[in-house]
Order: structure tokens, then C-alpha cells, then sequence
């Protein structure tokens, strides 16, 4: 048993890499999807909803910084 307490770091995983997510292969969530229409529309690219979990993320992540948003 490890003697850290996961409550003592509550942002550790959301830094986690989305290639190493266990659930990163499964549709992206409701409100990724919404969050990732909206930077879509945003930047001017085309929305995909067939995007994964970890896929979605890196192109929130992408979209935020075309966008500025998220800074």
C-alpha cells in the first residue's frame, strides 16, 4: 500500500498524457463535445464527433491555443 495520499495532489490527473488514459479510447464525453463545437466554430475548422476521449482533449488543447482561449 502506498503511503501517499492521492487527495494531496488533486490536479495530478489532469496533467496525465491523454495517450496514457485507461478510458482514452472511448467517445469523448458530452461536454468535450459541446466545449470542442464551440472552439470549432471558433477557429474556423471543421467539428469532428467521432474524436475519442484523449483525441478530443489534444484538440481542445489544440483549438485553445489557435483561439486563445483557455490562456
Amino acid at each position: 500500500m502506498s503511503d501517499t495520499n492521492p487527495k494531496s495532489e488533486p490536479f495530478s490527473n489532469a496533467e496525465k498524457d491523454p495517450d496514457d488514459w485507461t478510458t482514452g479510447d472511448e467517445p469523448m464525453t458530452g461536454a468535450q463535445a459541446s466545449y470542442l463545437k464551440t472552439l470549432s466554430e471558433e477557429a474556423h475548422e471543421e467539428f469532428d464527433d467521432t474524436l475519442s476521449k484523449a483525441d478530443a482533449s489534444k484538440k481542445i488543447d489544440e483549438l485553445q491555443a489557435k483561439t486563445g482561449r483557455g490562456q
